[in-house]
């Protein structure tokens, strides 16, 4: 497989992601329990946040409640999973896609 058809693959598998555990106005419905779905809802999410940007819990806390009800949930596994770092009530993106 060549480069294209893995970002094509990949971006296929976020279509599906997206479809499944989104709704239409862009709100998780369910979390999956399955890790490999979970990290790719995760990785969605974490595309909100603007790598080298740092965020003030209350700012990441305004993004994830528009998304999820239960909110710190949410933001506790974007930093359990990589997808997030925080020090000294700042919080950043570390880790998910990133389009270039």
């Amino acid at each position: 497989m060549g480069t294209d058809d893995l970002r094509r693959a990949a971006e296929a598998q976020r279509e599906v992601v997206r479809q499944r555990y989104f709704d239409q106005d862009g709100r998780l419905h369910t979390m999956p329990r399955k890790q490999s779905r979970k990290l790719a809802v995760l990785d969605l999410i974490a595309g909100r946040f603007i790598p080298g940007v740092h965020y003030l819990e209350v700012e990441v806390n305004r993004e994830l409640i528009g998304l999820y009800d239960d909110y710190v949930s949410l933001r506790r596994a974007l930093i359990d999973f990589g997808f997030m770092d925080r020090a000294d009530g700042r919080y950043w993106r570390s880790g998910g896609t990133v389009e270039v």
